[in-house]
């Protein structure tokens, strides 16, 4: 507990990732007062053209807390 999972276009290099997903994790401790070891961050990269259905689509609207504008 907890687990974030990242969606994105690709293009990110790996070291790019691994940079943000250890910031997501040091504020989640922060903001959360959860272990580090306890704090899991995967990322997907979904194409543009597959956004809409694997992303848009499968998100919930009562889940969704911040809603994209473009």
């Amino acid at each position: 507990m907890p687990h974030i999972s990242v969606k994105m276009y690709p293009g990110r290099s790996l070291e790019v990732k691994e940079d943000l997903a250890k910031k997501i994790q040091k504020l989640t401790v922060e903001e959360l007062g959860c272990s580090e070891g306890h704090v899991s961050v995967s990322f997907e990269d979904i194409k543009q053209e597959d956004w809409q259905k694997q992303v848009v689509e499968q998100i919930k609207s009562e889940d969704l807390i911040i809603e994209p504008n473009f």
